[in-house]
């Protein structure tokens, strides 16, 4: 689905993504969209910020306080990098600032979809990908997580950084390293954005965000994941 109100530039976003072999809607203002998801939700969403009756931002906030894992690549003239992380923190997957090359986006778009989409008959695995770390499993075949059973949604720059880290355990991971995993996000891009999602990450897995025991922070170096029971234990 691509949220556009310029008529011109939502025709041209469509061309380039018909030829890439995609059903396309056009959709020209916020509150349509939202109509429009809750009737029948797209595989992803190119939503440009500027909209009338309902900007993209608000749009984004409305899915998210829904539950709706759809992703979401926003499209705006705004170029600064408060703007990248508000649109990021509201739980926008990816930022492009016009003007724009159309096939960077098409590259954006076959990236997110990619990491959204579940494989219609997934091929048998050696060994079991999931990742554990104490109560905290991810499952990077299944872009799934949970902690206690208890299933938690991540947007897909959240479940790489997660990923990583709960690759090595207890591991400090610097800003610049947790970085590389969003590769593909807006160039506007910056350690602060890491900061966002962690602590977006915190909100989810922890008992309490605000005193985290799980995604703890290493002053002056960088993030670590850790198994509380664990370092309880260490601790006696």
């Amino acid at each position: 689905m691509v949220a556009e109100d310029d008529e011109k530039q939502a025709e041209l976003v469509r061309r380039y993504l018909e030829r890439e072999g995609h059903a396309v809607r056009i959709v020209g203002d916020g509150l349509a969209v939202l109509d429009a998801v809750r009737h029948r939700e797209p595989d992803l969403l190119v939503l440009d910020v500027m909209m009338p009756r309902a900007d993209g931002l608000d749009v984004v906030r409305v899915l998210r306080s829904e539950d709706r894992e759809l992703p979401v690549l926003m499209l705006t003239a705004r170029s600064t990098e408060d703007d990248l992380l508000l649109g990021l923190d509201l739980g926008a997957d990816d930022y492009m600032t016009k003007p724009y090359s159309p096939r960077e986006l098409m590259a954006r778009v076959r990236t997110l979809l990619r990491r959204t989409r579940r494989p219609a008959t997934p091929e048998p695995v050696a060994e079991d990908p999931v990742l554990r770390v104490g109560e905290l499993m991810i499952d990077p075949d299944r872009h799934e997580v949970s902690v206690g059973g208890r299933t938690v949604e991540c947007t897909p720059g959240e479940f790489r950084i997660l990923a990583a880290l709960a690759a090595g355990p207890d591991r400090v991971f610097s800003r610049q390293r947790l970085l590389e995993e969003l590769h593909g996000f807006d160039r506007y891009i910056s350690a602060r954005t890491v900061d966002v999602h962690v602590m977006n990450l915190r909100k989810k897995i922890e008992r309490a965000p605000r005193r985290p025991e799980r995604l703890l922070t290493i002053f002056g170096v960088g993030y670590k994941l850790t198994d509380p029971a664990k370092a309880a234990a260490r601790r006696a």
